[in-house]
């Protein structure tokens, strides 16, 4: 099965594409921390429905360009 992530769309300015943010946290290894770690992904988005502030769902898929490797799933 394919991965799926939630982020935070950052841009629509692309023709069926869109700039997500992915947020994790991670425990930092000296100072047992967790510190908040970002991801910008490039999402394909077929219908254009994903506006800038907009929660997304994706799905990871076959590469579609190269930086293109995840699909919107739904708008939540």
């Amino acid at each position: 099965m394919a991965k799926q992530v939630i982020g935070i769309v950052l841009s629509n300015k692309m023709n069926k594409t869109v700039v997500v943010e992915i947020e994790r946290k991670v425990l930092h290894p000296r100072y047992k921390k967790y510190v908040r770690k970002q991801t910008k992904l490039y999402a394909h988005d077929e219908k254009g429905e994903a506006k800038i502030g907009d929660r997304v769902q994706l799905f990871q898929s076959r590469p579609l360009s190269k930086l293109k490797r995840w699909r919107v799933f739904k708008v939540l």
